[in-house]
């Protein structure tokens, strides 16, 4: 569809080895566009958006990952103008522009006249990783969640993503498909959790996204009435434990530069930056 001066089209099946090794030069940050590049093999219909590709010399320099993630890959300040020159005037699908912060920067602000006022902007997002054995012992109560546990798992899933986003994820008739989603993770063997006695979730975690070389985790959260005790860095411990050991042997996560508390606790678990990323909320 798209096809212009500075060779960029859209990609699909015939193309996935070629995205794939663009995305291996940096597999730890790009690993959810690995992701979805393996789980879709870049057909339309699964990606639910597109995937363009930016050529040079007949090599594929560049990517941008156009669906609810608008994301760019292996893209430097010329390759995300580019990209912006050529997205239409608001692509529909997008609910959130995120990647190194560079590209995100340089891909929002030419777009942004043209897409209006974002909700919100977060600058600088430190995204670390661990590749070894956790500093701290892990939790031994936290364990992966089964379809048993949802119910209680639900309402603290619910809890993370508004205090995260800013809004419920059950705002406009959204719940059914929120709890699919929390089921599926469950279902995928990537959900952990620790329940107190009475089964109520005390702290939780999600892998959003793997490849062979990352997994990258999400949705981290803890009990009001638990923090300030430990109990992050100890939780965070034994889930990068048990994602090294059975999912992928690098984590992953990104976290909000102004979040001072959950830095520290993940730089207490052995956790290193790695690049900052920048995510745009529209």
């Amino acid at each position: 569809m798209i096809t212009t001066r500075q060779g960029i089209r859209v990609l699909g099946p015939a193309d996935l080895d070629d995205f794939l090794a663009l995305v291996e030069r940096d597999p730890v940050v790009n690993v959810f566009a690995d992701y979805r590049a393996r789980t879709t093999r870049l057909q339309p219909r699964w990606l639910g958006g597109e995937v363009w590709g930016r050529y040079a010399g007949g090599e594929l320099t560049s990517a941008c990952h156009v669906a609810a993630n608008l994301v760019p890959i292996g893209a430097d300040v010329d390759a995300a103008r580019a990209f912006a020159e050529h997205a239409p005037q608001r692509i529909r699908s997008v609910s959130t522009i995120v990647g190194p912060h560079e590209a995100v920067e340089t891909l929002w602000n030419a777009v942004a006249p043209r897409w209006g006022s974002p909700r919100e902007v977060r600058l600088g997002q430190p995204h670390l990783e661990i590749r070894d054995t956790p500093l701290v012992p892990a939790d031994p109560g936290v364990r992966r969640t089964t379809r048993a546990d949802l119910d209680a798992l639900y309402p603290a899933c619910v809890a993370m993503y508004t205090e995260e986003v800013g809004v419920s994820p059950e705002r406009g008739g959204g719940a059914d498909l929120y709890r699919a989603r929390v089921a599926q993770l469950v279902a995928r063997g990537w959900s952990f959790a620790r329940f107190d006695a009475e089964g109520r979730v005390v702290f939780k975690a999600e892998v959003a996204c793997s490849s062979p070389y990352a997994a990258q985790v999400q949705g981290v959260w803890v009990a009001p009435a638990h923090r300030g005790r430990g109990v992050a860095a100890a939780g965070m411990a034994a889930v990068v434990q048990a994602v090294r050991a059975d999912i992928a042997p690098v984590v992953s996560l990104y976290v909000n530069e102004w979040n001072t508390p959950a830095r520290r606790t993940y730089e207490r678990v052995g956790f290193v930056e790695s690049a900052r990323f920048t995510t745009v909320m529209l």
